[in-house]
């Protein structure tokens, strides 16, 4: 059985390589998963992805690749040349870009002799609320339209999506108990809500059903990083 170390992924939101490792150095073996997104990744290019993997870490690539099929196929396999884990793609590019993404990155594994990554798709994203879809256009809820689009990630063949604790029992339902859900949004009982809106602690995403969970300020804005992560993990004990 998984460990809560195995599930919880610490976003690495900084500005630069050397800050990238130093905040690692400072966990000192706490963690076992790390997020890059477009803050790092476009300040290092992917060779940070290869200086984590380095440290024993697996990493999350978290770039939301959304363009043309073809151009996000590119895309996800130079991401698995990177040596990334898991990838993701934005659900609303729709279902030929999924499934040609996820095409692209497990032929791209096999070709290079990588192990195949988790491929996902963002839903809807934990900082917009009914309001915020609404001024874009959308009628559903960020329930519904998460569960929609996970639905249709499923149907293109993808491991799993990010979506909101929220919404991770309703997708499990619907797409089964092995369909992958990443759960953004995570805020321990002592942390500050900062710009999320649809959050949840670490043990009550764990008790919805949630398979990882990426925590990134609570832990690296935190005076001492390790142990806001051991606190972290402790709470994920208590699911």
């Amino acid at each position: 059985m998984n460990q809560p170390k195995d599930k919880l992924i610490a976003a690495l939101d900084v500005d630069s390589q050397e800050e990238a490792m130093a905040a690692v150095e400072r966990m000192e073996g706490a963690l076992a998963w790390v997020k890059v997104g477009a803050r790092l990744f476009s300040a290092t290019g992917p060779s940070v992805v290869g200086l984590l993997k380095q440290q024993g870490l697996k990493v999350f690539l978290d770039l939301k690749f959304h363009d043309i099929p073809a151009t996000v196929a590119s895309a996800c396999a130079n991401a698995v040349a990177s040596g990334a884990d898991m990838i993701n793609v934005h659900a609303l590019g729709g279902r030929a870009m999924m499934a040609e993404g996820a095409a692209a990155a497990r032929n791209a594994a096999k070709a290079s002799g990588h192990s195949s990554p988790i491929v996902i798709a963002v839903t809807v994203l934990t900082s917009m609320g009914p309001e915020d879809l609404r001024l874009l256009g959308f009628n559903q809820s960020p329930e519904e339209l998460a569960l929609h689009l996970a639905c249709e990630a499923k149907a293109a063949g993808l491991d799993g999506v990010v979506a909101s604790a929220h919404e991770v029992a309703a997708i499990k339902k619907v797409n089964g108990p092995d369909f992958v859900v990443v759960t953004p949004g995570i805020r321990p009982a002592w942390a500050s809500v900062d710009d999320q809106k649809r959050i949840m602690t670490p043990a009550q995403a764990l008790g919805m059903g949630a398979d990882f969970l990426v925590v990134g300020r609570p832990i690296f804005a935190a005076a001492d990083p390790k142990a806001a992560a051991l606190q972290t993990l402790k709470e994920m004990e208590e699911e």
